[in-house]
């Protein structure tokens, strides 16, 4: 327990000297001002001696127990309420100001907030947190300060226990995606669907015929018991693997962002990982993510699976992954995956492609599509687009939109160069990734192409 003095002893203090100093100015004599201020320095120091073991002791013996309630874990830029609860054993009531030392990644809204712990009660209070960034963060215990019996000090102490959270990636797309999905409105977000009774391979349900559908999907055996034409649906083929290779590197750490939270690039990439895992899963597909592009050994990977909790897994093993100022290796990361995948599956390489990177990049490309289908994605910052749009209005203006237009077009071409007969190419904006990928991704599953 720390001790430090108050306000109002601060105020006693100065106001001594101000008469001291008015004493003095007055022509009082020097020794009968000392006097004065010797005795008053000794009747605060032991009333403040005496202050300081009555209000220990009575806070020892009230037993404060201090409780945080937390959610089980954050998504980054979303604003969460924090519950706290001081519980008071003793008899006497305390004033004390409270401050709980949350991460330093949080934003927090409500701190310090000055409390009455009443004698033999609880007391509750709320204050908020905005996560600013992805991976772990730290409650570490809490401080208060306690106000003495007599005013005269402050007892600094520290409550409740250190907690440990994880901030998630922010669900609100996968969401949306799901709500519009039932009701059938995913146009508003631009994702495209086609309704297609009788196209896939594997067999989905019996229906009666209806004008347009194929006659050589008949079945003439439930036709001839119903003593009407019922015919075979099928659905996109289930039970694929997608295989997801995110690039960590130095060419994601770019970032135009706007003032929100959580719209950084990365971020970004991320919310698409889990849109397309939740479509992909939804479609009875396997999914699984590997990263490249970060220091040895600190790889991610997450082995292809299906099921309802395969969404909540993999960003159990993503959540806390951050860009790096390493290089991305192209080429090793598609050996690796090759030496880790044998079956064939859809590889969806999500980059920020440069067209310095097209060699590397297009040797990778073609080492993959010896054994699976590769859907190569890449994140076209904003900056570039800004930059071309912007009026001629001063010469300087005029070479920003000269170069922009040099790097855009240089950079086209190298992306086109990548192209091979059965190549896919998405090339958007991040906050478009997810859906233009899930676009791409039924387009895949309609064509029959894995």
């Amino acid at each position: 327990m720390r001790v430090a003095p108050s306000r109002r002893l601060l105020v006693i203090v100065a106001v001594v000297g101000v008469a001291a100093l008015a004493a003095l100015t007055a022509g009082i004599a020097d020794s009968a001002v000392a006097f004065g201020v010797s005795a008053a320095v000794a009747a605060l120091l032991l009333a403040g001696i005496a202050d300081c073991v009555v209000s220990r002791r009575a806070w020892r013996v009230a037993n404060v127990r201090f409780t945080r309630r937390l959610p089980p874990a954050f998504a980054i830029g979303v604003e969460r309420c924090v519950r706290v609860t001081l519980e008071h054993g003793g008899f006497r009531d305390f004033a004390c100001e409270l401050y709980d030392h949350a991460d330093s990644s949080l934003v927090t809204a409500g701190l310090p907030v000055a409390l009455r712990l009443p004698a033999g009660k609880s007391v509750d209070t709320t204050y908020r947190v905005t996560p600013t960034r992805r991976g772990e963060v730290t409650f570490a215990p809490a401080e208060a300060r306690v106000a003495s019996r007599l005013g005269l000090l402050e007892l600094g102490v520290r409550l409740g226990e250190a907690e440990t959270r994880r901030v998630y990636p922010d669900f609100a797309e996968v969401a949306r995606y799901a709500w519009l999905a039932g009701d059938r409105r995913l146009q508003e977000i631009g994702i495209k669907t086609f309704v297609q009774r009788g196209e896939g391979t594997d067999f989905k349900q019996l229906a009666e015929y209806r004008y347009g559908d194929s006659v050589r999907h008949i079945d003439w055996k439930a036709t001839l018991r119903l003593d009407k034409p019922i015919v075979r649906e099928f659905q996109d083929e289930r039970d694929q693997r997608v295989m997801l290779l995110i690039d960590c590197g130095r060419r994601m750490r770019a970032d135009d962002r706007s003032a929100a939270i959580g719209t950084s690039h990365f971020d970004q990439v991320l919310n698409a990982v889990m849109l397309l895992t939740y479509v992909a899963l939804a479609q009875g597909d396997a999914v699984g993510a590997a990263t490249f592009g970060t220091p040895p050994g600190e790889e991610r990977l997450f082995a292809p699976r299906k099921g309802a909790h395969t969404l909540h897994s993999l960003m159990g093993v993503l959540y806390g992954v951050q860009p790096t100022p390493s290089h991305s290796d192209y080429v090793a990361a598609a050996q690796n995956l090759l030496r880790r995948e044998a079956k064939r599956a859809l590889v969806i390489m999500i980059t920020n492609f440069r067209d310095e990177d097209g060699s590397e990049l297009g040797l990778a490309l073609k080492l993959l599509r010896q054994r699976h289908l590769v859907l190569l994605a890449s994140v076209r910052e904003r900056i570039v687009g800004e930059l071309i749009a912007q009026p001629l209005t001063s010469g300087n203006a005029a070479l920003d939109v000269a170069s922009a237009h040099l790097y855009e077009q240089a950079r086209r071409d190298a992306f086109r160069r990548l192209s091979a007969r059965d190549a896919l190419m998405v090339d958007a904006l991040p906050e478009r990734l997810g859906i233009e990928l899930v676009n791409r991704y039924h387009a895949v599953k309609r064509a029959g192409l894995i």
